[in-house]
């Protein structure tokens, strides 16, 4: 069987030790296609006992395999592979990835899919230029720091990126040499089933890369961050989870890279381009449906321009093109489950209740059985809202006036998140004065979602703890050891 074969109705089974495998329980769960309502398919219900064949996969893989062993410009080699097999079958994984989020295919194809490919070209080139310290005290002594693969890494995604987060993780934990168990997003399993194929195809060894499928606690979630055999959990999703994978984890000693929640504030002075400013903060707020942690999901307009910049800003969410993921003229698709999407209307009927709605506020009922709620936009909230505070993680917009520098810095301050910002201003001093006092893990001037894969890439406060990005990511994913030598002279 391969992970290709097109069926109506298609079956995801896991993936162990080179081999597509049902779960031990022989229990399924349905995965399913958010722009129709409908069953897109069944996907094998991974348990406890799924996770330690795959861990016990793993350990032998990285205790008795070739992998660990190979020099960094071999894996190099096998992780370049992989990412010129995710641009090879670019479609094939974009409608898959659109089918099981509901997001545009314009976003999956000329977004996700060259993102996760990039992923795997960048780490394989970054990791052969990681260079190792040398120190030298005296004419009789030198100490080498040199970093050595951890072991069976678990890695636990999203169902909002979830090719794009899962490549962000398996490039940098494989080209270090580890080996490792994937539990991607119960709502969002069909890339993942098809990747594991391309890594077998890249020549990956069995049982360095697996995957099983379930859900988090209580299920394989939770199995996998409790094993006494995973070394490291790298995690990015929900604020809560993380805390509930810090306490499995704790009992034994895990290595922990989380990014987690976020409520990015979007700060527009008076002397800010606005054409740039308001083209940009629809994108922020709207791209994925607003399901992105880096999302500016709270604007913030100085008093002097905000009538002006509301209006204009309203104008265009109003011409966002929502409709079937799968023509490339849409611009927003589907929310991830009829769960999220009635989570997301319940912050919207609290905002028609404390604040003035400007435009959308509904679902789109003349869409089918699909999850489509419009794009929407809320003023007149008070900063204490709950719109203002809490991670809503939908295309729901709530925009505040500020007076001054400082009640802006305060605003964007005021959640416990802190994972990202953006800030508009031609005052460069302003913006540097401003972005230093956001306390958030990345700023962006002028812009927003601008990357570069060699910089810290995570949060403060509840968004997370660590880095993740060019030498964060190698760190992460290996143990620093000195060697210390002493000579004659």
């Amino acid at each position: 069987m391969t992970a290709s074969t097109p069926t109506k109705t298609i079956q995801i089974d896991n993936y162990i030790k080179g081999e597509y495998v049902k779960g031990k329980s022989g229990k399924t769960f349905e995965t399913i296609n958010p722009a129709t309502g409908k069953v897109l398919g069944n996907v094998a219900l991974g348990t406890a006992d799924d996770i330690n064949t795959a861990v016990a996969a793993a350990k032998e893989a990285f205790e008795k395999g070739p992998w660990p062993r190979m020099s960094m410009q071999e894996r190099g080699q096998v992780v370049k592979r992989i990412g010129d097999l995710i641009l090879e079958r670019k479609d094939e994984l974009a409608r898959a990835e659109t089918l099981d989020t509901g997001k545009p295919i314009s976003e999956s194809s000329n977004g996700d899919v060259p993102r996760a490919a990039l992923n795997f070209h960048f780490f394989a080139q970054f990791a052969t230029s990681y260079t190792e310290e040398c120190f030298v005290p005296a004419a009789s002594e030198m100490h080498v720091a040199v970093r050595e693969p951890l072991g069976v890494c678990g890695l636990i995604t999203p169902w909002n990126l979830p090719l794009y987060l899962a490549t962000w993780k398996i490039a940098p934990c494989l080209v270090m040499g580890n080996t490792c168990v994937l539990k991607p997003a119960e709502w969002t399993p069909y890339t993942a089933y098809l990747f594991a194929e391309i890594a077998q195809q890249a020549g990956l060894p069995e049982g360095v890369f697996n995957v099983v499928n379930g859900f988090g606690a209580d299920g394989a979630g939770e199995a996998l961050t409790e094993h006494p055999d995973v070394r490291s959990i790298s995690f990015t999703g929900e604020t809560s989870t993380g805390k509930a994978i810090m306490a499995n984890s704790a009992g034994t000693l895990k290595k922990l890279s989380f990014e987690l929640g976020g409520k990015g504030a979007n700060i527009i002075f008076d002397d800010a381009n606005l054409d740039e400013a308001i083209d940009t903060s629809v994108r922020a707020a709207y791209r994925n449906q607003g399901q992105i942690c880096l999302a500016g999901s709270r604007l913030f307009v100085h008093k002097d321009v905000f009538r002006k910049v509301v209006d204009r800003l309203v104008d265009k969410v109003k011409a966002i093109k929502v409709g079937n993921p799968l023509d490339p003229k849409t611009e927003m698709g589907a929310l991830i489950s009829e769960e999220h999407m009635q989570k997301v209307l319940s912050y919207i009927e609290i905002g028609k209740k404390e604040g003035k709605l400007l435009t959308g506020g509904d679902r789109l009922n003349h869409l089918g059985d699909g999850y489509f709620i419009a794009p929407t936009v809320f003023e007149g909230l008070s900063p204490e809202s709950r719109l203002l505070k809490e991670e809503i993680f939908g295309p729901v917009l709530p925009v505040v006036p500020f007076d001054s520098e400082e009640e802006a810095v305060a605003l964007a301050n005021s959640t416990p998140y802190g994972l990202s910002s953006s800030l508009w201003s031609e005052n460069v001093n302003r913006c540097h004065r401003v972005s230093q006092q956001i306390r958030a893990g990345m700023v962006w001037v002028n812009c927003w979602f601008a990357r570069d894969l060699r910089t810290p890439f995570g949060g403060q406060k509840s968004s997370g703890i660590g880095r993740e990005g060019g030498r964060y990511s190698l760190e992460f994913f290996s143990e620093a050891k000195t060697i210390s030598y002493k000579y004659s002279k």
